[in-house]
């Protein structure tokens, strides 16, 4: 049907970006647009699709010959000069689904204006009749059809190594799963280049199946899908486990720790290890610019704020969604100025560098490794590491939790129940709330209201007088509302306390 993912509404969509497309300017040469896929049902069927109609408009379409990650679509866009890119994929979520991702010519997820136009021309695109195509011999023929060869490949790796910023000399144990998915085609070979790296992969989830049959959902969030890579990282006693999700744009990190248990580090502590080391490593190197800057996202923990702070970075937040930190680095080099130097989110999405603009676990696992293994140099792990951050700028207790919900017209109402809530909540004192959705901010210490410059979002954030605070917001992919809350503390024990007492407080309030 029309709601679903399918032959159809990918040949329509894929029209409406033609229309778009051939809307605007013509250049010297023909218009092109990148497409790649992951390992989901029908990825492969639906690029060729979305290929051969951009063709039969005359716009060029460049199609990998394989799967490749989210990331190298991005990268690819920008270095070969498209127009615009296309990935099918539904990146983390269950296997039932799929979807269709467009970019626009920076390599950044479409942001409005641009989704709004293509959207717009979508519209207009009946869905039986205005389609138009034609066949692959014909298309590659007329040099409207081309497949990516290798050395785009080499390129990007090529890339990714000018990021390394240590050459350990130690031997480090890494467990590695692809979780059915994209990671395979780049991640082993940039670990085992690193040169100490001893690599294991979970060889069950190392080859592509549409089904992810060997985890409840290929989520590297979820702690249950980093299970078969746990049990292989005991066998082997394996220093750091990573896990990659379908199309290779998140990573799930695992420690081990002193007496040989092993400890899943979340989002939020993963982006503040990185953040640390990158700008420790760059100061070290005199290499660190006085413009750094970092992004993040409203939901995502302060640790990597105070972090980022301590070594003068200019910190930025966004909304949920990378392709809002995408849009952020565009505007930074088109303004020449700050210097972007990480972004992240809370939802194990990385990036350094900038020949990418969108999260990548590629980038992310080469210098999750390069790091675990400098702190390896040091009889250092990244727990006792993240210890010693914690130390210095108060530690970070969080928590994430969903409410699971029939139909995501339901999540207004979950929503709504925290719109106006006392001053006094759960024994914190508010001193700030944000309501995304108005555009409305309010400051209730100084009594003043204020405009929030981001984009509308039904979005709620509330903060308290001691730097505890916590989001609500619905799902953007499934029919969920997402809690988020943080704790801040001089001590571990007091974190966990409060953000106890936070959850309660936000729960008794549904």
């Amino acid at each position: 049907g029309l709601n679903r993912i399918n032959t159809y509404t990918v040949s329509r969509a894929t029209q409406g970006l033609a229309d778009y497309l051939n809307s605007l300017p013509a250049g010297q040469e023909p218009k092109k647009v990148a497409i790649a896929y992951d390992t989901r049902l029908y990825s492969d069927q639906f690029a060729e699709m979305a290929a051969l109609v951009l063709a039969a408009n005359g716009i060029k379409a460049l199609l990998f010959s394989d799967i490749r990650p989210t990331p190298m679509l991005s990268f690819t866009t920008r270095e070969l000069g498209c127009a615009a890119g296309v990935v099918i994929t539904a990146s983390h979520n269950p296997p039932q689904y799929n979807g269709y991702k467009v970019y626009g010519p920076d390599g950044g997820q479409a942001v409005s204006p641009l989704v709004d136009d293509v959207v717009e021309a979508i519209k207009k695109v009946d869905i039986f009749s205005d389609v138009k195509t034609m066949g692959a011999e014909e298309a590659l023929e007329k040099g409207l059809l081309e497949y990516l060869a290798p050395a785009a490949d080499r390129v990007y790796l090529d890339q990714v190594r000018t990021l390394s910023l240590s050459r350990p000399n130690v031997n480090l144990k890494v467990v590695f799963t692809p979780l059915h998915g994209t990671g395979l085609v780049y991640i082993p070979e940039l670990l085992t280049g690193l040169g100490c790296v001893d690599l294991h992969l979970v060889d069950e989830q190392s080859r592509p199946d549409h089904r992810f049959s060997t985890v409840k959902t290929p989520n590297p969030e979820d702690p249950a899908a980093l299970d078969m890579a746990l049990e292989e990282a005991r066998r082997s006693a394996a220093d750091l486990v990573l896990a990659t999700d379908p199309d290779g744009d998140r990573v799930g990190t695992a420690i081990r720790d002193r007496s040989g248990n092993y400890v899943i580090l979340s989002g939020n502590q993963v982006g503040a290890l990185l953040i640390e080391y990158i700008c420790r490593r760059l100061s070290e190197k005199k290499q660190l610019p006085p413009d750094a800057a970092m992004i993040k996202t409203i939901v995502t923990g302060n640790l990597g704020r105070r972090v980022a702070e301590s070594y003068g970075l200019q910190v930025i937040e966004t909304l949920t969604g990378f392709k809002y930190i995408g849009e952020k680095m565009k505007e930074f080099i088109e303004q020449g100025s700050p210097q972007f130097i990480f972004g992240y989110e809370e939802s194990c999405g990385y990036l350094s560098g900038t020949f990418v603009r969108d999260k990548d676990a590629v980038i992310a696992s080469y210098l999750i490794a390069e790091m675990t293994a400098h702190y390896k140099e040091q009889d250092l792990n990244l727990l006792e590491v993240l210890d010693q951050i914690q130390a210095r700028h108060g530690y970070h207790a969080e928590d994430l939790f969903t409410v699971e919900l029939q139909d995501i017209s339901e999540a207004d109402r979950h929503v709504a129940a925290y719109r106006d809530l006392p001053p006094e909540f759960g024994g914190f004192k508010i001193v700030e709330k944000r309501d995304y959705n108005t555009g409305q901010g309010w400051d209730l210490t100084a009594n003043r209201e204020f405009a929030l410059t981001l984009p509308r979002s039904p979005v709620l954030h509330y903060s308290m007088e001691d730097g505890t605070w916590f989001a609500v917001r619905p799902s953007g992919t499934e029919p969920k509302v997402k809690f988020y809350l943080s704790a801040p503390a001089p001590t571990a024990e007091t974190a966990r306390e409060k953000l106890t007492r936070l959850k309660e407080a936000v729960l008794a309030a549904r």
